[in-house]
């Protein structure tokens, strides 16, 4: 046997020398140094009287490669924390919830908010089709922008994202205005992109998603030049075919360069570019709860065509640019700078079917519309900061000084038209002879600025106890554009238009938003914290349906009180925490005025853990009770009632199991994976007349990874609601904040995907 062709973990030894022959997964591979040190051969050198000579065992490691994800590497030891930097896990003194790279390899995402379901405390708001969704944490909704980073600069949450040109995602629960400036207290939703790698990569994975969905992806990655200056990493994508039902498709393609330019051994400038286009027909909408049912009919089986039509959908673009430069100074001091531009447009001609009242169970009606809401979002988002490491007597100090911030503009048609199609049954659909309809115009809806000034400190007094406190003032700038709406029907036809008018400002200076934490560790694998912190968020623009149409609430003031512990045993990371947080809740009132005439308060508690339970099997798991209730609404309707779409209970266990087969043997390193996901009973309307009941969907898969000369391949199977289960995924107000109105306070329902599998080949070169 040629020991260099040998790609086993396992030990063997020729002629009393003992080689172990380590191989490790690509992904762990592409992320070592470019130079990394050898360990020296042990054992004597010098020559000995043969008399006396003693054989010693040599150690010669050798790493080999594997495709990503062979290891199912759930364990991620580190967090971001923005400006603060990348922190040990273990002593974060916040919840982290992350999908590290190998759970979005081994499952086949296809979709950020595919890996959403992975973190027990998120939940998505549909908005017309599940790639477009909003996100939420505890039961708060994320802003836009500014509750979504990329590489630490804010992005637009909205869009769709391509889940293979990221490496993780990570949700930082709570409070983190004093990290981030202004945002919603609904967490930050931190996404990595995939960079250059010291480890060449020419990867080439090809696919296939029910019914006909078909997906080709390359990826190329390395370095060149002297001492590897340039680094660069190119992502190709190409996915076209019929999606989960028949009479529909869907088209992407994805273009990504990333970019590494190395000045010198302390100076590196990062460069991406991306373009991202989406097309889908056919699939099933949303369905709108109407205001005083006290019912929420079973969830169709989507798998049903003419849900949605044929000729009703989404063309959706996106592009972004993003630059970093990034400077140590010396072992203690660096800095970093960077700046991103998106721009995501999209045009909206899909399906709505609203629910009737009364009738037949399941009966709604169908429109289409092109409606006049937002369509070009624009965002430039910037950071800057300073770290440093001093101490003062027997206190170290980790610092940060900084600033971080974005701006947004909205812009909107200003005429669309839309179309009733005609009445059919969620459980029996039928095709509904219809046209696309289009809009016109273009103005400036809205112009947001929010610019953050950071002061933080780390004071650690001895191995046991250290304060972790950040102080944030935010400059906050809104701009609404003042309208006036008309409209006018013609048999199914409607026509809409909106008139702009002038300008509504609110701008805040200097507001105030602290966070403070207290950490305890007794030993060097545990760590205790209590932390608390306060946020300040945008304001909210009354619709034009109020008494005070366009008027702007003041910003909202969130607070947060957290206590957690966490346990780093062998390579397992168990967390536990309970929290407390509130928020004004703004709505529209009977009378017909919107205001904040409410406050959000949920309670709950979190526990996760992942990592390695065995060296052959990998757990990420995660559970949370919630409490997430409106008061003093001043109507009994609405006061202490449940927030809509937030669960009560909501868990999420993913297991991977490499099958213990000898190297060697035909089925050596294939792998089983199960996931089950379970959604507690939520409450349906603002009032709760209607709830969605509890549902458990099951998600199974194999891998097995094999080489085909020389070179590391891998086949993975996927199967997606294996048991086929029909439920509501996704509930929330027909408004972004609720509504006591009758014509506003209904609700948008959407059903889960049915079953789908997956199937994908890659090969490594």
């Amino acid at each position: 046997m040629n020991w260099k062709e040998r790609k086993s973990g396992q030990p063997f030894t020729i002629a009393g020398v003992g080689l172990v022959l380590l191989s490790s997964a690509s992904h762990a591979a592409e992320n070592k140094p470019a130079n990394p040190s050898r360990p020296p051969v042990s054992g004597p050198q010098q020559h000995a009287p043969a008399s006396q000579y003693t054989p010693t065992a040599q150690h010669i490691l050798v790493t080999g490669r594997n495709v990503s994800g062979a290891v199912a590497d759930y364990n991620k030891k580190s967090a971001y924390l923005g400006p603060l930097g990348n922190k040990s896990a273990l002593d974060t003194p916040m919840s982290i919830q992350s999908v590290p790279h190998d759970v979005l390899v081994n499952q086949q995402a296809r979709n950020l908010n595919d890996l959403m379901g992975y973190m027990p405390s998120v939940q998505l708001e549909v908005r017309g089709d599940p790639n477009t969704s909003r996100p939420q944490s505890r039961g708060f909704e994320a802003d836009v922008v500014a509750n979504t980073r990329i590489d630490g600069l804010n992005m637009t949450s909205t869009t769709p994202y391509a889940a293979e040109m990221f490496e993780d995602v990570q949700v930082l629960n709570g409070v983190a205005g004093a990290l981030y400036g202004a945002q919603n207290p609904a967490g930050t939703f931190s996404y990595t992109a995939k960079r250059p790698t010291d480890t060449p990569i020419n990867r080439l994975v090809v696919g296939v998603d029910s019914i006909g969905q078909l997906m080709e992806n390359a990826d190329v990655s390395g370095r060149i030049g002297k001492n590897k200056w340039f680094g660069y990493r190119i992502n190709l994508l190409h996915g076209d075919g019929t999606t989960y039902v028949q009479d529909s498709w869907m088209r992407r393609n994805l273009v990504s360069a990333d970019f590494d330019i190395h000045f010198d051994s302390k100076t590196v400038l990062e460069l991406d570019a991306s373009h991202y286009t989406y097309v889908q027909r056919g699939t099933a909408p949303g369905f709108n709860i109407p205001f005083g049912m006290t019912y929420l009919p079973k969830a169709p089986d989507l798998s049903k065509p003419h849900l949605g039509q044929d000729y009703a959908g989404y063309n959706m673009e996106t592009n972004m640019y993003l630059a970093k430069i990034k400077h140590t100074i010396n072992k203690d001091w660096s800095f970093t700078l960077g700046g991103l531009y998106e721009d995501s447009l999209r045009q909206s001609f899909g399906n709505t079917n609203a629910l009737a009242a009364t009738g037949p169970v399941g009966q709604y009606t169908q429109t289409i519309a092109a409606a006049t809401t937002a369509n070009d979002f624009r965002v430039g988002s910037n950071l800057a900061y300073i770290n440093g490491h001093f101490h003062t007597g027997f206190i170290s100090h980790d610092i940060v000084i900084g600033t971080n911030g974005y701006m947004m503009g909205n812009y909107n048609p200003t005429s669309g038209q839309s179309f009733t199609l005609g009445k059919s049954n969620m459980y029996a659909p039928t095709v509904l002879p219809g046209r696309q309809p289009y809009y016109h115009g273009r103005y400036e809806s809205a112009y947001v600025r929010n610019q953050a000034m950071i002061l933080g400190d780390t004071l650690h007094f001895d191995r046991h106890w250290s304060i972790m406190g950040t102080l944030t003032w935010n400059w906050l700038s809104q701009d609404n554009r003042l309208s006036k709406a008309t409209s006018v029907k013609d048999g199914n036809t409607s026509y809409s238009y909106t008139t702009p008018l002038g300008w509504s400002s609110k701008h805040i200076d200097a507001a105030f938003s602290p966070m403070a934490s207290l950490l305890y560790k007794p030993v060097d694998n545990q760590t205790a914290y209590f932390t608390y912190g306060r946020a300040i968020q945008a304001g909210v623009q009354a619709p034009v349906s109020a008494t005070n149409a366009n008027q702007m609430t003041q910003p909202f003031r969130s607070e947060e009180y957290e206590v957690g512990y966490k346990v780093s045993y062998r390579k397992l990371l168990f967390t536990v925490d309970g929290f407390r947080m509130n928020r004004p809740y703004a709505f529209m009132n009977e009378a017909g005025e919107f205001g904040t005439f409410g406050m959000q308060t949920n309670y709950g508690v979190e526990a996760m853990v992942q990592g390695y339970i065995t060296p052959r099997l990998s757990v990420l798991a995660g559970m949370t009770w919630l409490d997430a209730q409106i008061g003093d609404t001043g109507n009994a309707a609405t006061d202490n009632k449940q927030v809509v779409g937030a669960p009560p209970i909501q868990s999420n266990i993913l297991l991977d199991y490499r099958l213990p087969i000898p190297h060697g043997a035909f089925a050596s390193g294939l792998a089983v994976n199960a996931n089950v996901h379970y959604v507690g009973r939520r409450a349906a309307t603002v009032t709760n007349s209607a709830f969605a009941d509890s549902y458990v969907t099951l998600d199974l898969g194999t891998r097995y990874p094999f080489f085909v000369a020389r070179h590391p391949w891998a086949a993975r199977f996927g199967v997606s609601n294996v048991t086929n289960e029909q439920y509501w995924s996704s509930l929330y107000p027909a408004t972004n904040n609720g509504s006591l109105s009758t014509t506003q306070a209904g609700s948008s329902a959407y059903a889960g995907l049915p079953r789908t599998f997956h199937f994908t080949l890659e090969a490594d070169f």
